[in-house]
């Protein structure tokens, strides 16, 4: 299994980005998919989350700025980012939560993460 984050990259305030995160493999239900940010400096925080039953949380400094959704069938989980500041800047995570996958001929859950994509908020 593995996830794959894209959509990074540089803006200025006020713009937007939209990140995207693929999980692949034989994977056979991912119950939480979300988002965290790291800054330099700083310790990994929860930016978004999604469950499988489109429950939504968010940090409250990203509230009305940020939404989070997904597409199960294509185990995808999306963050789009609207009015960016430059505290946002940082490496944005993705992150699947109990992803149930076949191993052989039985079923596994584990928790996994993307690799990482920078996104830089220039003032």
């Amino acid at each position: 299994v593995q996830l794959q984050a894209s959509g990074g990259g540089l803006v200025q305030a006020g713009g937007s980005l939209r990140l995207s995160c693929a999980a692949s493999g034989s994977i056979f239900s991912i119950n939480a998919m979300g988002w965290y940010r790291q800054a330099p400096g700083k310790e990994r925080e929860l930016v978004a989350t999604i469950t499988s039953k489109d429950n939504r949380n968010y940090a409250d400094s990203v509230k009305g700025r940020f939404t989070i959704s997904r597409n199960n069938a294509k185990h995808t989980v999306y963050l789009q980012m609207n009015s960016l500041k430059p505290e946002d800047t940082a490496v944005y995570y993705c992150h699947a939560g109990a992803l149930t996958y076949y191993d052989t001929t039985r079923l596994v859950t584990d928790n996994f993460w993307g690799q990482g994509t920078q996104v830089t908020v220039s003032s």
